[in-house]
């Protein structure tokens, strides 16, 4: 092959496993991770069109509302029947290279055109078609850049821009949209809190009002502290909601739904005796791996059971964190493919799941002992009127307010009724946080 044709059809195996992925997650609801892992194993990609064919995946998914937007914009009136799919996401795969990643044109143009051409049936009809559009983007690019970048709202589904614009008002949206984006920041949680300014320097990284350490990403094995069990990753606003049960040393505290672990270990190294509790016994195994890390397996007791059904066998809990199985709609900056592959009836099931786990926990709580419900979502039906429906039938139950000094002093955070709830606009400028619900409730 000559060195011309071979820089022609470098690039066409990296692609065509992110239209592959692509459709997986799209069309086929399978999950990101295992699509990805398998499709570009199955390609035997070198590490740097993995690594290609990754930034494609996920700036599509972060993108696709606008982009989708775009591509209509330039098939003009005639579109593409409904069946080519592969030409439709393919289309989508490259206008991402030429308006966001600025990929080179001629590799943009020549090599999607070249995926295109190898099809089978009918799709490898439509390259001259691909060729015609994606040119005119690169003729018209400033035009096409301004329509992608006009409506941020768009980057959301129909169903939650829906949701979000009734709970918390179209401008918030549109900021949300925004935030969504970017790629998120590197935030560390620290084994021992005393250490943080020392721990900031060994690893370049911001100290964040809520004690969070945080960083630009990078490869985490390769930092200082990471094998020696010092650290591990978490999101600024999934460490809040541990830190809301006040005071854990020498107490048995019950983590419900435990698993990866991240807050387990929050738990464990501030003092507290832990059982961690999850019925998924792959994620469990992760857990594991996570409490040996960081050489806190004496201070935790692991447990595959339901916790909508879990009774302690050897002690009662002093405390409780219910972080109960969500849609996660509030960790999209991550897992951008979550809003295309979950829907309303999804947020329902989990929604009446959530409160038999309540309901449950609760049970389990001594008087005077506090419980702390969090989500990762920002849906309403798993958040806020989740725990005003259980104030409701439980009266012995009642919600202890935080207050702002209780999450850094980020009073924005802080909810008219005492909740936490954090949006992925937040602290924008300092690189935003993931979106979390948390509430205290306490036994009468």
């Amino acid at each position: 092959m000559s060195d011309k044709k071979t820089e022609m059809t470098a690039g066409i195996p990296a692609r065509t496993v992110a239209v592959r992925v692509l459709m997986a997650v799209l069309l086929k609801g399978r999950p990101f991770e295992a699509a990805f892992d398998e499709l570009s194993a199955g390609a035997k990609l070198e590490p740097r069109d993995r690594a290609f064919a990754l930034e494609l995946v996920m700036t599509v998914l972060r993108r696709k509302g606008s982009l989708t937007h775009v591509m209509d914009g330039l098939l003009s009136k005639g579109g593409l029947p409904f069946e080519a799919t592969w030409t439709r996401h393919a289309l989508l795969v490259a206008l991402a290279q030429l308006l966001i990643l600025d990929t080179p044109a001629h590799a943009a143009v020549d090599q999607t055109v070249g995926l295109i051409k190898n099809l089978n049936g009918k799709e490898a009809g439509f390259a001259p078609l691909v060729n015609a559009v994606l040119r005119r983007a690169v003729r018209e690019k400033d035009e096409w850049v301004a329509a992608l970048n006009a409506a941020p709202e768009l980057d959301i589904a129909d169903w939650l821009r829906e949701s979000w614009t009734a709970a918390y008002g179209a401008e918030a949206v549109a900021a949300i949209g925004l935030s969504l984006r970017s790629v998120p920041p590197l935030d560390i949680s620290l084994k021992d809190d005393s250490d943080k300014v020392v721990w900031a320097e060994k690893l370049q990284a911001t100290l964040m009002p809520t004690g969070t350490l945080r960083r630009a990403l990078t490869d985490v094995r390769a930092l200082p502290g990471f094998e020696t069990g010092d650290w591990w990753v978490q999101d600024m606003a999934a460490a809040i909601p541990a830190t809301l049960l006040g005071d854990v040393s020498g107490k048995h505290v019950l983590d419900l739904c435990a698993a990866p672990g991240g807050k387990t270990m929050q738990l464990a190294a501030r003092g507290a005796d832990v059982t961690a509790v999850d019925r998924n016994k792959n994620r469990l195994k992760r857990l594991a791996e996570n409490i040996a890390r960081v050489g806190l397996e004496d201070r935790v007791e692991i447990e595959a059971e339901d916790a909508a059904s879990y009774v302690p066998a050897v002690s009662a809990a002093d405390a409780i964190l219910v972080d109960a199985p969500c849609s996660a709609t509030g960790t999209l900056r991550r897992n951008p493919d979550v809003m295309w592959t979950k829907g309303r009836a999804d947020v329902e099931k989990l929604a009446d799941l959530q409160a038999r786990i309540l309901d449950h926990a609760f049970s389990l709580l001594p008087a005077g002992g506090r419980l702390v419900y969090c989500v990762c979502s920002l849906e309403p039906s798993e958040g806020i009127d989740q725990i005003e429906a259980f104030l409701t039938r439980t009266p012995e139950a009642r919600r202890e307010a935080l207050t702002a000094s209780e999450v850094g002093g980020i009073s924005a955070f802080v909810t008219d009724k005492g909740d936490l709830l954090t949006l992925p606009s937040m602290l924008g400028q300092e690189g935003g946080v993931d979106g979390f619900y948390a509430a205290r409730i306490v036994r009468a």
